[in-house]
């Protein structure tokens, strides 16, 4: 079973989920409410050990000058313009030091705006890889996570998001997704344990 999976991995920088990090004051409340970074770390541990393969879904690192011939700017662009998160070539923008991507990883490209599918590699690279089933963590719940879990199951693939291993803005935020909208499309919604304990079993989520 762990061959056809993948833990998709989104944005682990240290500005969503390090302390100083320029997004850590939004996502902290949420964050450690549900335990997300031990979650996130557990995780990883976990699949490695389970050969499951991990792939990281890192957000566009801000460069000057992005989003200025723009056409249509939308909130998502005006709040990275304002905030400068993930910026390229500081510690913003390297992944939380518990994530450091070994040889065996897949880093694919950066996505613009939520879906870590559109306009990247991300769906050749676990296709090419034989992977069918992945499980979804990480930044931020309702916007990558759940945009990413939308378009995987469009493209055909068992969608799990592990619920404590993503954090949003706000509780309203994450329950939105979580508990409402996943309902409708994610083929799982499980905690970490319960993804641990079925890698382990060497059985599917």
């Amino acid at each position: 079973m762990s061959g056809s999976t993948a833990l998709v991995v989104i944005d682990p920088y240290n500005d969503f989920i390090s302390e100083g990090g320029k997004l850590w004051p939004y996502a902290r409340e949420v964050a450690e409410r549900v335990g997300l970074v031990p979650n996130l770390k557990r995780l990883v541990e976990a699949a490695r050990e389970a050969e499951i393969q991990i792939v990281f879904a890192p957000h566009h690192r801000f460069d000057e000058g992005d989003f200025e011939a723009f056409r249509f700017v939308n909130p998502t662009h005006a709040g990275a313009v304002r905030v400068r998160p993930f910026t390229r070539g500081t510690w913003g923008a390297e992944f939380h030091p518990d994530f450091t991507v070994q040889r065996s990883d897949v880093v694919v490209q950066e996505h613009w705006m939520h879906s870590a599918f559109a306009g990247t590699d991300l769906d050749y690279q676990l296709r090419m890889r034989g992977i069918d089933r992945i499980a979804i963590c990480g930044m931020r719940t309702n916007a990558c996570v759940e945009a990413t879990a939308r378009w995987g199951v469009e493209l055909g693939y068992h969608v799990t998001i592990v619920k404590d291993a993503t954090a949003a803005f706000s509780w309203e935020e994450w329950v939105a997704t979580i508990e409402t909208n996943a309902r409708g499309y994610a083929h799982a919604i499980v905690a970490t344990p319960e993804a641990i304990a079925a890698w382990k079993a060497n059985a599917a989520v």
